[in-house]
Formats: C-alpha cells, structure tokens, sequence
C-alpha cells in the first residue's frame, strides 16, 4: 500500500516517461508534488524502490525506471502517448550543510559553519544527512583520505564495526570504528600507526554514521 504522496510521485514520473522518455527533475518532481525541499523527493523515491515500484538505472546519475504501477505491471496499462526511449540522468544535486571538519586522527573541535557541498543525490540513501571535510589519515585503511569530504546520515545510534562521527566530551569530533569493549567505548582507527580511543559511554555521543565519500581532484 502507497502513501497518497508515494502514489501521485510514481504516477507523475510514469507519465513523465511516456510523454518524453526522460526522468524528470528532482526540481520538476519537488514542483509538481508541491514539497518544500528536494529531499523529501528523494525520501519518497527512496521509499519506491524499496517497494519494488521503481529502480534506478545503474551508472547514470538520476535515472529512474518505472517497474510497476500499483495492482498494474507496467506495460499492460495503456499504451504510451510518446515512443519511450531510454530515461537521461537529471544530474541532480543535493545542497548539504557543511560543518567545518572532522579529525581521521585524534579529535579535534567539530567545527559548526553556514556553508553547503553540492553531492549527488544518487551518493545518497534515505535519511537526513550533512558533510564534514576529513583532517588526518588515521582512516587510510578504509579509504578514507585527508581532504576527502564524509557524507553522514544522522543517527544517535550504532551497532559495531560502523563508522560514525561521535562527539566526545560534548568537545571534539572524530570520524572512527564504533565497538563496544565491556563497559567501555572503543572507537578504533583504521591505520595501524593510531591505537584505539576507550571511552566510557557518557564521554560519547554519536552523531551519525558515514553514508559515503566525496573526493575532489
């Protein structure tokens, strides 16, 4: 079963691909359906693909296929108005908030700014998410570089083996392996030169889990 706004969305696109073979805009899509930010577009196409109503196309920034309508497999629904050639990324971007850096070595102050990353939306899963830019290369081993900027999704949670960002002594921020060690917090760095940070938990507040990585050349 669809939300009212999932249904008008998956309608809007089908549409949108039968008149012009082309995925519609994350701006067009926000417009149409009357929302106040594209994220909330992308929850719901989220919120889509989850149920199998839409897929997005490998490779291609933004591209959307319909699968099926509801009750109605797509394709045994009336025949389009247009000839359906394949759908052209949209190139949309999210703007996220980004707040200074965060330390891939020993904490350091998270820094709290007013300014924003343009990221891909299609770098982005469900969720409310922001940017940090990575100092240090305790994170080497992931792949984590000095410069890189992480894309974190908020949570105040995590399981072992994530990385997050946690704010330490309502101070400093770091971006490392989350572990639980006894009554302690282990946050483990991912370079053999850095030992692991132990915490107890009221010294620990996590703030998100990283969602992905952006690096510029």
């Amino acid at each position: 079963m669809l939300t009212r706004k999932q249904h008008e969305l998956l309608s809007y696109i089908h549409d949108k691909l039968a008149e012009t073979g082309v995925s519609p805009s994350f701006e067009e899509m926000k417009d149409a359906l009357d929302l106040k930010s594209k994220s909330g577009v992308h929850r719901l196409i989220s919120a889509l693909e989850e149920r199998g109503f839409l897929r997005r196309l490998p490779n291609r920034a933004r591209a959307l296929e319909v699968v099926r309508m509801p009750d109605v497999k797509v394709g045994t629904a009336s025949p389009p108005k247009a000839p359906v050639s394949a759908p052209q990324p949209a190139n949309d971007v999210i703007e996220l908030p980004l707040h200074g850096r965060i330390a891939a070595g020993m904490p350091i102050e998270a820094l709290e700014g007013q300014s924003t990353l343009p990221v891909p939306a299609a770098l982005l899963g469900p969720g409310e998410h922001y940017a940090l830019e990575v100092a240090g290369d305790s994170m080497v081993e992931e792949g984590i570089l000095d410069g890189d900027y992480a894309l974190v999704r908020k949570a105040d949670s995590a399981r072992d083996g994530e990385i997050v960002v946690a704010l330490i002594n309502e101070e400093e921020a770091t971006l490392k392996t989350f572990r639980r060690e006894g009554s302690m917090i282990r946050l483990d760095p991912a370079n053999r030169n850095y030992d692991p940070q132990r915490y107890r938990p009221d010294q620990v507040r996590i703030q998100g889990k990283l969602a992905g990585l952006l690096r510029r050349y």
